[in-house]
């Protein structure tokens, strides 16, 4: 199914988009730091902070924070038939503030994203879908971080009762998703994996890959 079967909106403007298919420039991808000592500095179950004494590109001595995340990012879009979808609302501790997204959570590093992504989606939403189409891969805050994440679009969707964990405090609404993309496009979703989701999945349904 595409979004010319049953979202008009979409798929006029495909014709009208150059796809552009240059390769990257050709350049030197060696790391140019030096790293003289490591010193992890804080540790828990999800992350550790690791201090790096280090030779900078220019060849002076420095410094280099790094967080290294121990689960990978994972983000789902689940589309219905008329291409509704789904956001999950939650009071985010680092921020202060309640944050809009699409159904998110963590995977194991050395486990498979998909799978991960399937958990996810029952767990926040009680949804399980038949059809998955791999949507990015993405390097999350990278100049600070190793976080890695995965989002996936899941379409055929199957019904149930939402199952999440005790961390977690969750509202959830049902909303068009030219509605999401707008909220994303208005700053209302400023979470960084959502918001790109949402922006890949209008592209890709606009050239009719989903």
């Amino acid at each position: 199914m595409t979004a010319s079967d049953n979202n008009p909106s979409h798929g006029n403007n495909a014709s009208n988009r150059k796809r552009i298919v240059d390769d990257l420039p050709d350049v030197d991808t060696q790391n140019p730091w030096t790293t003289v000592s490591r010193d992890t500095r804080y540790e828990n179950p999800w992350i550790s902070v690791v201090h790096h004494e280090v030779i900078n590109p220019a060849g002076n001595p420095g410094i280099y924070g790094k967080v290294h995340y121990k689960n990978k990012a994972i983000a789902v879009l689940p589309l219905d038939r008329e291409y509704n979808t789904w956001l999950v609302g939650q009071y985010r501790f680092t921020l202060q503030c309640y944050s809009w997204e699409i159904p998110e959570g963590g995977g194991a590093l050395d486990g498979d994203p998909l799978l991960a992504a399937k958990r996810e989606l029952l767990e926040e939403t009680g949804i399980k879908a038949k059809i998955w189409t791999p949507l990015l891969r993405l390097h999350l805050s990278n100049s600070v971080t190793d976080e890695e994440a995965f989002g996936f679009v899941a379409q055929d969707l199957e019904f149930g009762a939402p199952q999440p964990e005790e961390t977690e405090q969750l509202s959830l609404i049902k909303v068009p998703f030219e509605t999401a993309l707008q909220y994303a496009l208005d700053g209302k979703i400023t979470d960084a994996l959502a918001v790109t989701c949402l922006l890949k999945a209008a592209r890709m349904i606009d050239q009719g890959d989903i």
